[in-house]
Order: structure tokens, then C-alpha cells, then sequence
């Protein structure tokens, strides 16, 4: 405690932040140890002297997997969601790191709630299956609150059900973390120029509308994930100014909607289009008075910013 308030104080290490108290009711609980062992694929974490487990029968834990080096720095040992969990941060030259080949391609992500659109399709953030079970699993725990009320929070029952849902939010966490950890790779692989919007995830968290969408659909991972990832492997990351209109440009003229023709969350009163609809009333525009997917016309007004870096800008 001592140390965190020095370093707090410090001015020359202005980075950080103010200790916060450490409540032993927190979801996530846990420690960090640089005195832990790696010794034939299994972690040894340091015995105290004052432990009563005798030193011949001081065990480890097996690692899943091969250790990428035997160097590494402070391990953190945490519970989460009733699981234990080891995070160890390997220390690795960066001569040994493979660097993927020049492509000379370009592409852009457009982020949505529950997909993401790029020049090379369309993935899936959150699967459906998933997404069903754990909302027919809240409708039921919210019946039991409406039916029984505060008491229905200590049933046996009501304590299951909620374990039940525990385990899919862990599980589609899971799934969604690999799927990310994966699509990331597979833009770095495969593009030199990558283009995605800088959102602003905190502000769009205190939205009612798409607050949970927005969490569930993990947009402020996948920044963070591809940004070191694009550093590990020089590859240019472009980010897309905050009021750049991706939605409302047309990716084929340039042509900006404004004032009603803009589209919405709801699409557009005055035209009668969907929210997934863009249509460009531009006369001298290819695509005029055509019905677009909105989505896709976002993610190449996007890439446009590689060849015209000039429009990455507030309209």
C-alpha cells in the first residue's frame, strides 16, 4: 500500500493512478507474485516459510500449453466467475517475433452490434445460440423476482439458474475473446493498411439504446487488440476521426447526407428507408436512387481514407 502511494505521488511517474481499495466482495479477486517457477511445463508459485505444507509436497500447476519462453515478468493469479485463472507475461526478443509477408492490400472495418464488415466479409461477434440461452435464461430469473419477490433472490432455485447463466456469459466470453484474438490476426496476416472508426466506447456505454449491444459486441477489445497487434507487426493502423460520417457518405460519389436525408438508428422518416437501407439522391452518383446496404457503403467510405487520407475529418 505504501509503495502505490509513493508511485502516486511520484511526479515522474505521472501514469499512476490512485490506489483504490481492494473489496474481498469484488467478482474478480487476486494476487501478483514475481517469485513463481517454471520447471518442466508446470508453474510452481513461491512457499512461504510459514506454510505447513512441507517442501516435498509443494505441487504446481500444469500449463496448458508449451511456454512461449523461459523468461517472463509478475504473474497474476485471479478467480473469476468461479474459475481460477494465471495470466503470464512472456518476455520475447523482438528478432524472434515471425513478421507476416507485405500483402500491398488495404481494408476497413465497420463495427456494429454483433457483426463486423470488412473487405473480406462479414463475422460474427456474438453467436445467436449463445444469445438466445442466456435471454431465455434472464427471462426466467426476472419471472421468479416479479412472482416472488426479494425472496426469490435465497431460493435454491433462483441461485441455479442464476449459476446457469453465469456459466453462458463465461462461455460466449470465452467464445468471443477467440473469435477476436483470431479475426484480429487474420487483418494483420492479410492487409498492410487497416482503416476502423475511433469510437468513443465509453460515451457510447452511458447510451440506454445500445449500451448492452455495445459491451456484448466487445468494440473497445477489438481496437485494443488490433493496435498492438498492428505495432507487433508494422502494419499501418488508420483511425477514423470520431465525427467522420462513414454512415452518412456515399462511398461511390462522396456525396454527405444532411438534415432529413440523414439515416438513423430508426432509418429515415422522410424517404421511408430501413436503418440498414442507404440510398443516394445524388443525381450525377452511380449508385442514384439505388438501395445499398448500409453497413457495407459505411466500411468503404472508411477504406477511402488509404488513398484520401485529406477527408479524415469532422464534416
Amino acid at each position: 500500500m505504501g509503495k502505490a502511494w509513493n508511485n502516486f505521488f511520484d511526479k515522474a511517474q505521472p501514469g499512476w493512478g490512485k490506489p483504490k481499495f481492494r473489496s474481498k466482495r469484488e467478482a474478480r479477486q487476486g494476487f501478483k507474485s514475481d517469485q513463481s517457477k517454471i520447471k518442466d511445463g508446470i508453474l510452481y508459485l513461491e512457499r512461504a516459510k510459514e506454510s505447513s505444507v512441507p517442501k516435498d509436497q509443494w505441487r504446481g500447476f500444469k500449463l496448458s500449453e508449451k511456454p512461449l519462453s523461459d523468461e517472463f515478468g509478475v504473474v497474476s493469479y485471479f478467480k473469476e466467475k468461479g474459475r481460477y485463472y494465471v495470466a503470464i507475461p512472456y518476455k520475447i526478443k523482438a528478432e524472434d517475433i515471425k513478421l507476416p509477408d507485405k500483402t500491398g492490400k488495404a481494408t476497413a472495418v465497420d463495427v456494429n452490434v454483433g457483426h463486423f464488415d470488412y473487405t473480406g466479409g462479414r463475422m460474427n461477434v456474438l453467436p445467436k445460440k449463445l444469445d438466445k440461452i442466456y435471454g431465455k435464461i434472464q427471462r426466467q430469473l426476472a419471472k421468479k423476482q416479479v412472482k416472488n419477490g426479494e425472496a426469490a433472490c435465497e431460493s435454491e432455485n433462483y441461485l441455479k439458474t442464476k449459476a446457469k447463466l453465469q456459466a453462458c456469459y463465461r462461455k460466449a466470453s470465452n467464445i468471443q475473446n477467440d473469435l477476436m484474438q483470431k479475426f484480429t490476426t487474420e487483418l494483420v496476416n492479410n492487409y498492410d493498411k487497416i482503416v476502423i472508426e475511433n469510437l468513443s466506447v465509453k460515451g457510447m456505454l452511458m447510451s440506454h439504446v445500445a449500451s448492452k449491444g455495445v459491451h456484448r459486441s466487445m468494440f473497445g477489445k477489438f481496437k485494443q487488440f488490433l493496435t498492438y497487434k498492428c505495432d507487433w507487426y508494422g502494419k499501418e493502423l488508420i483511425l477514423a476521426n470520431k465525427l467522420y460520417p462513414s454512415t452518412q457518405r456515399c462511398a461511390a460519389c462522396g456525396n454527405v447526407k444532411k438534415g432529413d436525408d440523414k439515416i438513423t438508428l430508426y432509418g429515415n422518416k422522410k424517404h421511408g428507408t430501413k436503418h440498414n437501407e442507404y440510398v443516394c439522391y445524388n443525381e450525377k452518383c452511380p449508385n442514384y436512387n439505388k438501395v445499398v446496404d448500409r453497413d457495407k457503403n459505411a466500411m468503404l467510405s472508411l477504406l477511402a481514407l488509404t488513398e484520401h487520407p485529406e477527408l479524415n475529418h469532422a464534416l
